[in-house]
């Protein structure tokens, strides 16, 4: 099925759309440079094996160990006569003398070779491919600066010339082979592409899966700078580690692509996020720099791609890369959740992935709660859920109001393009009165600076030390911030294995943390503590721990919260999206839930479709968006028309539309999509998902035909069609639009009618 196939590697996409690849060096897409340089020894090797024999043996010869009685220790004949220059043409050098003596030993070309007298035409061939891989790699060793890189080429010159002289299968000699790291980087992008867009339709996951594809087969192109490069550029960083990893990728990845003699692979596919984070900040940098230089040279069913939405795609994946909590690199994503295997291909190996995300245990001492992250243009599911194909629209989903086309989707692309890289987007002061309550811990979050994990105690499995300290840690600050709360009270529900704690940790220590107790058979969750210690608050912290804590329950499927507040803590709760106006029925948490005296029982509602922790992102991000489309329509409505002069010619009326520049302003007429929808059956391509919501649609052109056929036999009948008509509208339109509007004061109008007339009582 299209919607399950998985992210299948191919040709570099960007290079395919029109950007042209950055020279090999310091980091970057490996270039032309090197994929001439593979042609040409597939050339050089296509000929040599078409040779005949006599060549081939005076070409292995060179590499071949003196067979000659009495322990001669030639490894390799030596013409007496080299080569000229320029070289002999091709009829002249295809005579070969076996008798020819070697210049280093006297002995005769066949002494070298009489162990290839009785070797196959394919195995000889395969041996001429590891000579001229050994020649290309003479010629790289010479040719290199680089000391470390010299070095691995010289370790595979070697290999290479050792097995010719054996016979053998070059075979790399090392303490790990592959893969180097799981779950390997094409595993992590599949399983972020899953956690984040499954819900996505088919037309739309299909665009996500190009830009992974673009995404990994960047990776797999991408030239590695040098450790010493490295070292220059992030002095900080382990070197010693990119230092192995870069020796690995060079015999296993780089030098296999122009020697093929050496088992190759894919960087993709053997190396995992070690890796990639320290390249992908660079590589992104670059990538998009380069789509902006040649942005005018990319095929326009390409540019919004990758103008629009590969940005924002690497920037979601960033998020994910760098974090110390992302779901997407455990080994065993979504194996233990219920529902649906989705095989996902990648190359030749099938990875199977659950279609629900990741669950975390709440009776698991320590268990991390992954936070959700960033959502896009494209709309990624933050709860990681996806709707069954067959599964229809839900009735609050079909209701909301319909603005298909009220902004033109070649228009919002445009304009996106301006903004194609959301770093762009200017970064509010954290000192500005816009900026948002938690945009200083997000972002400390996001440099490492704090964590925060889901603990809690338990009695079956043994106390592991660190997550006792932090519960100690949490027993200390909520006792220090609510100090009218007995310390024993505090300490028993802290340590009570039904109670977990959303810690928030920095610089290894606890600064704060929200408990509470998680009643799933009741659907809702109990909130007992909520503080963050004296020194560190107004800083944000409160509303991220609390947007951590909804998005933990949205993955548990708990959307309701209920809390006791004090008078001190009213305000706090109110700002998180709390009301005194319970959501829950009362038969639901009476007798669940602690009682306090003097405190206000305040509850919250979930949103399942909001990524609770980077909302304020994404608002800020549809506001640069709404601005940028504000001033574009400011350009084109500035233009002044000349004044109306009809009303000196006697006309006292004209219609609104026929005003200069009116529809200019993005005024349209009103009414006149509900007339047609009264009179006309509702269209499925005007109305998506209507007859979803409507079960018994009804329009006056129906009711005139079942009046010509004499279908109303009574009043009652006449009237409860007119009446469908009116419910229906309401039904299907939210309350502030102008159909539903218009519905009530046509059905005013009706009964009016119908009163005037006696057909009922008044």
């Amino acid at each position: 099925m299209a919607d399950s196939a998985g992210i299948q590697q191919g040709s570099p996409a960007i290079g395919a759309a029109g950007l042209v690849p950055a020279a090999p060096g310091a980091g970057g897409t490996e270039g032309s440079g090197a994929a001439r340089g593979s042609a040409r020894i597939a050339v050089k090797k296509a000929q040599l094996r078409s040779s005949p024999r006599p060549k081939k043996l005076e070409k292995l010869g060179v590499y071949s160990s003196c067979k000659a009685e009495g322990a001669c220790k030639c490894n390799g004949w030596k013409s007496q006569n080299p080569p000229p220059t320029p070289p002999q043409t091709e009829q002249q050098s295809n005579a070969v003398n076996l008798q020819e003596p070697c210049r280093s030993c006297s002995h005769t070309l066949g002494d070298h070779v009489t162990h290839l007298e009785n070797v196959s035409e394919e195995e000889m061939n395969r041996l001429l491919g590891i000579v001229l891989d050994v020649e290309y790699l003479y010629t790289c060793i010479h040719k290199e600066e680089d000391a470390d890189t010299k070095q691995v080429y010289f370790s595979l010159f070697k290999l290479l010339r050792k097995s010719i002289l054996q016979m053998g299968k070059p075979m790399l000699e090392a303490q790990e082979s592959p893969p180097f790291e799981k779950p390997s980087i094409e595993q992590g992008v599949n399983n972020f592409v899953q956690y984040k867009f499954s819900h996505l339709p088919s037309k739309e996951r299909q665009t996500i899966m190009e830009l992974a594809k673009m995404f990994l087969n960047q990776i797999n192109y991408w030239q590695l700078e040098t450790p010493s490069q490295r070292r220059q550029r992030v002095p900080n960083d382990d070197a010693a580690g990119y230092k192995v990893n870069y020796t690995r990728w060079l015999c296993y990845c780089n030098v296999p692509q122009f020697c093929d003699s050496l088992p190759r692979y894919e960087t993709t596919q053997i190396f995992g996020r070690t890796l990639l984070r320290s390249v992908f900040t660079v590589m992104r940098k670059q990538l998009l720099e380069q789509a902006r230089q040649e942005k005018d040279k990319l095929p326009p069913e390409k540019r919004t791609l990758i103008l629009t939405h590969f940005p924002k795609f690497l920037s979601m994946l960033e998020e994910e890369v760098y974090s110390h909590n992302s779901p997407i690199w455990s080994q065993d994503f979504l194996a233990g959740a219920a529902g649906g295997q989705i095989p996902i291909h990648t190359g030749d190996t099938p990875l199977y992935y659950s279609t629900s995300p990741v669950s975390v245990d709440p009776s698991t001492c320590g268990s991390v709660s992954p936070a959700r992250k960033a959502a896009s243009v494209l709309e990624p599911n933050p709860a990681g859920e996806k709707r069954k194909p067959s599964e229809p629209l839900s009735h609050e989903e079909n209701k909301r109001p319909r603005v298909v086309g009220d902004i033109p989707m070649d228009l919002i692309n445009e304009v996106m393009a301006t903004i194609a890289d959301p770093a762009a987007i200017p970064e509010t002061s954290l000192l500005s009165a816009h900026s948002a309550r938690d945009e200083a811990a997000r972002l400390e979050e996001r440099r490492g600076v704090i964590e925060f994990h889901v603990i809690g105690n338990s009695l079956n499995q043994k106390p592991n030390k660190r997550i006792l300290m932090w519960l100690v840690g949490l027993q200390n600050v909520f006792s220090h911030q609510l100090p009218r709360m007995p310390k024993e009270y505090i300490t028993r529900l802290v340590f009570d294995p039904k109670h977990k704690t959303l810690s928030l940790i920095k610089d290894g220590r606890v600064i704060g943390g929200i408990c509470f107790r998680m009643f799933p058979s009741q659907g809702f969750t109990e909130i007992v503590f909520c503080a963050v210690t004296s020194n560190e608050q107004v800083k944000g912290y409160g509303t991220h721990l609390m947007n951590h804590l909804k998005e933990y329950h949205i993955k548990h499927e708990i959307l309701n919260f209920l809390t006791y507040a004090d008078e001190y803590a009213i305000g706090y709760f109110k700002k998180q999206g709390f009301s005194k106006d319970i959501k829950v029925p009362k038969s639901k948490y009476v007798g669940y839930i602690k009682d306090y005296e003097g405190a206000t029982l305040m509850g919250c509602e979930l949103n399942p479709s909001i990524p609770y922790t980077e909302f304020s992102v994404i608002i800020k991000k549809q506001k640069e968006i709404i601005k940028k489309l504000i001033e574009r329509k400011q350009a084109q409505i500035r233009k002044v028309y000349p004044g109306l002069s009809c009303f000196k010619d006697g006309v006292r009326q004209i219609p609104i539309e026929s005003i200069p520049g009116i529809r200019e302003t993005g005024w349209k007429p009103v009414g006149k999509g509900f007339l047609k929808g009264l009179l006309y059956p509702v269209k499925k391509t005007e109305a998506p998902g209507y007859y979803q919501v409507i079960r018994f649609p009804m329009d006056l052109k129906t009711m005139s035909e079942r009046l010509k056929s004499r279908y109303y036999t009574t009043r009652k009948l006449f009237m409860a069609d007119m009446q469908r008509i009116f419910t229906n509208c309401r039904e299907y339109n939210p309350p502030e639009s102008e159909y539903y509007k218009c519905a009530n004061l046509l059905e005013k109008f009706f009964y009016t009618k119908i009163k005037e007339a006696g057909l009922i009582e008044k």
